[in-house]
């Protein structure tokens, strides 16, 4: 087996390979799940935007500026639903494309550097672990930043690392590798502003605190490098201030990035510290079972150079995510690729009993708690399809927590990686793929889409007058779904969509005053059809009304 893995890990095989299963982990969600509220529905809507005005500088969300992200997933989600798809097709898969080449890229990238330090099988360990992780796979399914910007961050960190190997006698590294560290920096700043260049400082920071210099820096192609940042971020940056007047820095920095940093947090994502560290078994899974190991291995060998690169890029910038009062599981994701060297690092050296214990254990309790979650989260929303689906991931995720501790407590760490990530993988796969868009109840805009369309009151049929008035459900999803021409509105906006032959949507506690305000205009709302679900975003329940109009439009026949 190990002839045979290091053939195949060989060069340029192993990123390739990381690749492929980072690919395979986020592929079934990326198909099956329908649009999720809020985040991937405004990502994609305002791409969309993009398509429909024209207009690719201004971030958009119906009429609202988006000023909270660059431009840069927007020009990807647009350029791959232009190239596979079409705006008007509202096919949510081709906005998250993005998304799975970023987790594709970001695994090869995590190889591809790791390889430098631990040679090439333990460098496509790497970027397995970090391909197979829940975080990653699940991000690689979500049309927003966060999955390209991990790709960003750690192939810029990943070159970092290669031209540090290089000044500790690894393999040399040539223009090219400089030319991705900076490319990776600029894409990460038109992704998501400042949080690349914090990581490397902060990195290079630690570096310097080790070591006390760092003669290898001078030579990293400071001229060159800053001028191509500026020429990738600069014309949009100088674009979107001019068509805004400054108005997207204000919202970005003192509405987003500060409103952040603020005491109470954001958003109500507002935590203490240590969430980020007590979430890490979960979101790392299927690796969890190897975490303790790292933890050791990693302080009793912090003097070798991949090691400590590994280290200065993760602890740094992990203590700023957990020191911020807004806190995301996703947050930490950029620095997973560390974790994943780290773990890849250990898994040559030998391992306390102990250790292999507590890892064990940690990765069987992780399993135990997400399969018993998929199968809790069929019961309550889905029906015997979910449940059938969810019992099948459920075991899956049992699986991948005996084999990988039998494993491991046979001290065959590779073989306990192995068997915990194929069964890992096939788990997550079938809970994202299969039974969660089987929970029909938490996909109320999908079901109002598809009841609009059946019974041919669906604006965009053609026939129908729009667009279509929406009351008490004003999620992101139905606007993505039904179309930026929308209408967001209260009971009497809805009655005058009425009034003017449109149909409307009225959630129950507005139905009264609706019905109320369509009287008074002396006119005919007829009921079509009900929905009812789960509004997850507030935690509310939800009880949808679809109201066909009767009045008669001129030129519609009698």
């Amino acid at each position: 087996m190990d002839l045979r893995l290091e053939f195949w890990t060989r060069a340029w095989r192993g990123p390739l390979l990381a690749g492929a299963i980072a690919c395979l982990a986020g592929l079934p969600g990326l198909i099956g799940m329908p649009v999720l509220d809020r985040d991937e529905a405004r990502f994609a809507q305002a791409s969309a935007q993009m398509i429909e005005s024209g207009d690719y500088v201004s971030i958009d969300f119906q009429d609202e500026l988006r000023a909270k992200k660059p431009v840069g997933i927007y020009w990807m989600q647009a350029a791959a639903v232009k190239a596979l798809s079409g705006v008007e097709k509202r096919e949510i898969w081709a906005y998250r494309l993005p998304s799975l080449l970023g987790a594709m890229i970001a695994a090869a990238a995590c190889a591809w550097g790791a390889g430098a330090f631990f040679g090439g099988r333990r460098g496509f360990v790497a970027g397995a672990i970090l391909g197979a992780t829940l975080i990653l796979s699940t991000e690689a399914f979500i049309a927003k930043t966060d999955a390209m910007l991990c790709a960003a961050i750690t192939l810029a960190m990943a070159a970092l690392g290669r031209i540090y190997a290089a000044s500790k006698d690894g393999p040399p590294a040539g223009v090219g590798t400089r030319a991705l560290f900076w490319l990776g920096l600029a894409l990460s700043i038109l992704l998501k502003g400042p949080i690349g260049p914090m990581i490397v400082g902060l990195t290079l920071g630690a570096l310097w605190i080790f070591e006390r210099r760092l003669p290898w820096l001078k030579d990293i192609g400071w001229t060159w490098g800053v001028a191509l940042v500026l020429f990738v971020v600069g014309p949009w940056a100088l674009a979107i201030t001019v068509t805004t007047d400054g108005g997207f820095w204000t919202g970005a920095i003192g509405g987003d990035m500060l409103s952040k940093l603020s005491q109470a947090g954001q958003e109500s994502h507002g935590a203490p510290p240590g969430l980020h560290t007590l979430l890490t078994p979960v979101l790392l899974f299927p690796a969890t079972l190897l975490l303790p190991v790292a933890a050791v291995a990693a302080w009793v060998h912090r003097d070798r150079p991949g090691v400590r690169f590994a280290l200065c890029w993760l602890i740094p910038s992990w203590i700023v995510f957990e020191l911020s009062p807004t806190k995301l599981p996703h947050y930490t994701m950029p620095l997973y690729g560390a974790l994943a060297w780290l773990i890849a690092s250990a898994i040559a050296d030998p391992m306390r009993r102990r250790d292999q214990i507590t890892g064990a254990i940690l990765g069987m309790l992780v399993a135990g708690a997400l399969g018993v979650g998929v199968i809790y989260a069929a019961r309550e929303y889905g029906g015997a399809t979910a449940m059938t689906a969810a019992s099948v991931a459920g075991a899956f995720f049992a699986a991948a927590g005996i084999a990988g501790t039998v494993y491991l407590l046979q001290r065959r760490p590779l073989h306990a990686l192995a068997a915990a990530g194929v069964f890992g993988v096939l788990a997550h796969g079938v809970a994202a793929g299969v039974a969660a868009p089987w929970l029909t109840s938490l996909w109320v805009s999908r079901h109002t889409a598809e009841v609009l369309d059946k019974a041919g009151i669906d604006p965009r049929n053609g026939i129908t007058p729009g667009p279509v008035a929406v009351v008490g459900y004003h999620e992101p999803s139905v606007v993505f779904s039904l179309g930026t021409e929308t209408a967001l509105t209260d009971a009497q906006g809805a009655a005058d969509a009425i009034a003017e032959g449109r149909p409307a949507v009225v959630e129950a506690q507005f139905r009264q005053p609706f019905l109320d305000a369509v009287r008074a205009y002396g006119v005919t709302a007829a009921p079509v059809a009900e929905v009812r679900g789960l509004n997850y975003s507030k935690g509310d329940r939800v009880h949808l009304t679809l109201y066909r109009s009767l009045v008669t439009m001129p030129g519609d026949q009698p």
